[in-house]
């Protein structure tokens, strides 16, 4: 797991094409990312989160606001 910004990924391995690949978990939104090494994965995966916020600006919304897991 990574954490950026509040967000969290979660990384799995696609052992037959040779890739890193995960997903933001704790919003409704589809956040993706991908990479070849560890390095790459997690450089993706904070790029997908600035993505992800800077697209919200662009559209005059407010990006969800990731789950904390608490009530």
């Amino acid at each position: 797991m990574m954490e950026y910004k509040g967000y969290i990924g979660k990384v799995e391995i696609d052992e037959e094409v040779g890739i890193l690949y995960g997903e933001v978990i704790n919003v409704r939104d589809v956040i993706t990312f991908e990479g070849e090494s560890v390095e790459e994965v997690q450089k993706a995966f904070r790029e997908s989160v600035d993505d992800y916020l800077e697209f919200c600006t662009q559209r005059g919304e407010s990006p969800e606001k990731p789950f904390s897991g608490k009530f």
